[in-house]
């Protein structure tokens, strides 16, 4: 079992990544870590993690789930990249776990994945706007699953987060 994570370049929310993968590894999945650009990615307090290929790099055939960590660089960098949008909707395609956490679900509004699905999001003006644009039936509790997608709210939902994927995955 292998999953794509994918964090901003600058500013994601360091335990919306480190909580799901100390999580993943202890279930025996593995998973690689990308970006907008290989190479070293800086969180919101200071964490820094390396992301070990592009997104542009990635293929959806090599992993059994992606999973977005969100925080302010997800709408900075995440939001617009038309590479993770492509391969949010080749995951979504798939019928594979698609996930997403915080500012993130956002990308999966983007990406066509959550019309007629429920969703929820970290609330701002925007990522309301933008999900609900989305087709989204938003709900304001910290974690949903609907079929395929999972999607959490904030960074204290994190722990239930990676639960509900690990499930889902069926480890």
């Amino acid at each position: 079992m292998k999953l794509l994570m994918v964090v901003a370049p600058k500013r994601y929310r360091e335990e919306e990544f480190e909580t799901p993968a100390k999580m993943f590894e202890e279930a025996g999945i593995e998973y690689d870590v990308a970006s907008t650009k290989a190479g070293e990615c800086e969180g919101m307090m200071g964490g820094i993690i390396e992301a070990g290929l592009a997104i542009k790099d990635a293929k959806e055939g090599d992993y059994d789930g992606l999973v977005i960590t969100g925080g302010l660089g997800a709408s900075d960098f995440l939001w617009s990249d038309d590479n993770l949008k492509t391969l949010t909707e080749e995951f979504g395609k798939s019928g594979k776990v698609v996930a997403a956490i915080c500012l993130a679900p956002v990308i999966l509004a983007r990406a066509g994945l959550l019309k007629g699905r429920q969703a929820t999001v970290f609330e701002s003006p925007a990522s309301l706007k933008l999900i609900e644009e989305g087709g989204a039936n938003y709900l304001k509790i910290p974690v949903v699953l609907d079929m395929n997608i999972i999607t959490a709210n904030h960074p204290t939902a994190s722990k239930e987060f990676a639960e509900a994927i690990i499930e889902k995955l069926g480890c």
